[in-house]
């Protein structure tokens, strides 16, 4: 039987955005509620910010006005810490500093009961550092929220090398009972959310600085062809460049500057500037009042094709197979179990991205004309590819590709030989560093999966991705873009390896 009940008393440290969420979600879901702040008349402030917000729901129809004054009623502002001591769990949102947060703990320790929980919400400080000079450290647990705390479900239930497992369990289930979608994680440089996203930024930053594609056609492909709801360009102007720089950086060193977690000079250029994104009115795009924001690189109409052949399986890229079929290009099917899957059209040869150089490929397979495409989240209502054509290929074989896609409806952006592409490059390393938070016991790989879908709004869960993808074919990506850069950050993870030599 859990510890928490509708009875049980929540305090909550910290009336900014963040923890005048977290009290509301608490207050939403039949508790009382206590909110604090140091600042004088911040925690009043903070319930009539969220009295402004619930108004808003109940003219939009969303929530009825009896259940927003329930609601409110339900908050309660006070004015020291000393009026927490009723509290059976306090939250913790304040400054992400390691000496204050143990400050704090420490005099709740003094004032709550032996049995009260003390949560932290802090989104990259170790819980078990924080726990280090407190009296009951078994009592500390991570509960890390995503803002906005009412609308986003994911919670990063953490324990620390001292926190009690039951309440951990306590608190998952509590999580839970609050509509919350929790996972359990041990406390580990970025938990699970911010250790694993780290490639979603990364890659593209690299990209970019490579030359393989410009921001705006970066962001495009993530969030057209891949499904994503923002590009990486898009999303670090969102995040503000200090931040998000900041906690790449706390990542790379708490990992002893593994080179997976490398920063990019791109980024620091910006903070250096002070181009801090959406914030600043400049980022990696311009927010300007009369900025016109740059648009993706689209190839030019070509023809469409009358027939093309088809030569082993494409994977997970045979659903593009009837769509070619529903718009009136003959299919010819040849099997052969010897070569990898691929689509003749014209002089032109089309792959799916394997993580290797298209020249490279091309030359490896006697096929000068090579043009790999990119890896989509669903080719059905993708609506836009990418197109890597070798650097031999003919212009006639590049317009033979575009026509191809172009005739299902895609948009089509040619991109620079850059190995593994964009999307496929970003997938198989979210789900390499997913694998690897695994192999090292932070989580299991539902809690991956849910992390980055209910924490930052993945359309798909990375791992659950490379496993549609195929894991052999994923680990071969990487291995390839291992060979392509010769550096560490491609390694495959343990756990990877271990799976595809064991036929999963």
């Amino acid at each position: 039987m859990s510890r928490f009940t509708n009875d049980s008393v929540i305090a909550v440290i910290g009336a900014g955005t963040m923890g005048a969420g977290i009290a509301q979600v608490a207050a939403n879901a039949g508790h009382q509620v206590l909110l604090y702040d140091a600042a004088e008349g911040a925690a009043k402030r903070g319930i009539d910010n969220t009295a402004k917000g619930l108004t808003k729901l109940v003219q939009r129809g969303k929530i009825t006005q009896a259940d927003a004054d329930a609601l409110l009623s339900r908050l309660n502002p006070v004015d020291a810490l000393t009026d927490l001591a009723s509290a059976n769990l306090v939250i913790e949102a304040i400054v992400e500093r390691l000496d204050i947060k143990q400050q704090v703990f420490g005099q709740l320790e003094e004032i709550c009961a032996e049995s009260t929980v003390i949560a932290t919400n802090t989104s990259s400080i170790s819980v078990t550092a924080i726990g280090s000079t407190l009296k009951r450290p078994q009592n500390l647990v991570g509960m890390h929220f995503f803002n906005p705390a009412p609308i986003m479900k994911l919670v990063e239930v953490i324990s620390g090398l001292d926190t009690d497992p039951q309440i951990a369990a306590d608190i998952y289930a509590l999580s839970a009972s609050w509509g919350k979608q929790p996972v359990l994680a041990k406390s580990t440089p970025g938990f699970i959310v911010n250790r694993v996203a780290r490639p979603f930024y990364a890659e593209g930053l690299r990209i970019c600085q490579e030359g393989g594609a410009d921001i705006a056609t970066i962001d495009a492909l993530m969030r057209e062809c891949g499904g994503f709801r923002m590009g990486p360009f898009e999303l670090m102007d969102l995040i503000g460049h200090d931040v998000n720089y900041a906690v790449t950086c706390s990542v790379f060193s708490a990992f002893y500057n593994d080179q997976r977690f490398l920063p990019s000079l791109m980024q620091k250029e910006l903070v250096d500037a002070g181009h801090l994104g959406r914030k600043t009115g400049r980022g990696f795009y311009d927010y300007s009042d009369n900025a016109v924001k740059p648009a993706a690189k689209t190839a030019d109409p070509c023809p469409a094709p009358e027939s093309i052949t088809v030569e082993g399986e494409l994977g997970v890229a045979e659903s593009l197979v009837p769509l070619f079929e529903q718009a009136g290009i003959r299919v010819n099917r040849v099997d052969n179990d010897e070569v990898e899957g691929m689509i003749t059209v014209g002089d032109a040869t089309v792959m799916l991205t394997n993580g290797q150089f298209t020249t490279m490929r091309a030359g490896e397979t006697l096929r000068p004309d090579l043009i790999n495409f990119d890896l989509a989240l669903d080719y059905n209502s993708a609506s836009r590819i990418a197109l890597a054509p070798a650097d031999q290929a003919s212009a006639e074989a590049v317009q033979a590709a575009v026509g191809l896609f172009q005739a299902i409806g895609k948009s089509v952006s040619i991109i620079d030989d850059i190995p593994g592409m964009v999307v496929m490059r970003t997938v198989c390393m979210l789900a390499n560093e997913g694998f690897d938070a695994v192999n090292q016991q932070v989580c299991d790989e539902q809690a991956v999966d849910i992390a980055m879908k209910g924490g930052v709004n993945y359309p798909c869960g990375p791992i659950e991705w490379v496993n549609n993808l195929e894991l052999s074919y994923a680990l071969d990506v990487l291995d390839n873009l291992m060979d392509a850069y010769g550096e560490d950050r491609y390694r495959a993870s343990p756990l990877l390896l271990r799976k595809v030599a064991g036929g999963a």
